[in-house]
């Protein structure tokens, strides 16, 4: 791992990959040359700790259950629900999202214990890839956030059984589509270190968040403690820029140990997210105050 932080590395994997096509092209073992791409930066940059959990051999598990969830919610699901009355799930979202309160805010006192809160330096954090105590506890915890993400696949399934087409926006599958792979990337191959700053963050959001639709879950009698849903987004939106500048200061660091490519990959990612937070922020809250304002006038 020592070569990790250096572009050189993967330049390197750039280059025998490329020799790889040409023997594969000529054979047009495609399959192979997967296989092989696969292997090459499995044996470079995977932590050999993440082989024993499930799912954790290679990506086709994972991105399986993310077509499957795809298929259900853009195609088997709407088909399943078209001539049936959309379902009352009250107490099913309420026990749902009151599990996901806990196991966000067990997750965020985790990243607190094992790092954040405790030895992590919040200008530059390294990956541990050691055995010891303290980074086998992340690597378990960066596991158990990997799984969280397949959970979350329930909101959408739960939209759809409801029929609230609306509620199942470009974002909103964009999102829960991409974090089950991001995380699995993160366990097989980075965790710990600057790689989990967006993780505490997610927690923290998603005890707020959650413990919102809980209590929408359970009836309209208490809508009028909701006056804060615009809050949840702009808390959102504070998330990405937490992210923008921390990885942006480790990839312009000249003393930072943490890969500059993978920087740049968490920066290109929360810059992703950022647009996408403002504009859905700007579609539903400041155009509709400013129409607000103008009927006034």
């Amino acid at each position: 791992m020592d070569n990790y932080t250096d572009f050189s590395l993967a330049a390197e994997i750039y280059r025998v990959a490329i020799d790889e096509y040409q023997q594969h092209h000529l054979t047009r073992n495609y399959t192979g040359l997967l296989q092989r791409y696969y292997k090459l930066v499995e044996d470079e940059y995977g932590d050999p700790r993440a082989i024993s959990y499930p799912f954790m051999e290679n990506p086709l598990p994972t991105l399986g259950m993310v077509a499957t969830y795809l298929a259900w919610v853009l195609v088997i699901g709407p088909i399943y629900m078209r001539d049936r009355k959309p379902m009352n799930l009250k107490t099913t979202l309420i026990v749902y999202n009151a599990c996901q309160v806990l196991l966000s805010a067990y997750m965020f006192y985790e990243h607190l214990m094992a790092g954040w809160g405790t030895f992590y330096n919040l200008k530059c954090q390294p990956v541990d890839y050691s055995d010891g105590p303290m980074s086998r506890r992340m690597l378990n915890l960066c596991y158990v956030y990997y799984l969280s993400k397949l959970t979350e696949f329930a909101d959408t399934i739960f939209f759809v059984l409801r029929k609230k087409k609306s509620q199942i926006t470009w974002l909103h599958l964009y999102h829960h589509s991409l974090t089950p792979i991001e995380t699995w990337i993160l366990v097989k191959f980075l965790a710990g270190g600057n790689a989990t700053f967006p993780n505490i963050l997610n927690n923290f959001v998603h005890v707020c968040m959650y413990f919102y639709y809980m209590m929408a879950a359970m009836g309209p009698q208490y809508s009028k403690f909701l006056w804060w849903k615009k809050y949840m987004t702009e808390l959102q939106i504070a998330q990405f820029i937490l992210c923008i500048v921390h990885t942006t200061r480790a990839l312009f660091s000249t003393s930072c140990q943490f890969s500059k490519f993978i920087s740049g990959l968490l920066l290109l990612n929360a810059s992703i997210f950022f647009v996408l937070f403002m504009n859905f922020y700007v579609q539903n809250y400041k155009k509709k105050q400013d129409q607000a304002t103008k009927k006034i006038e």
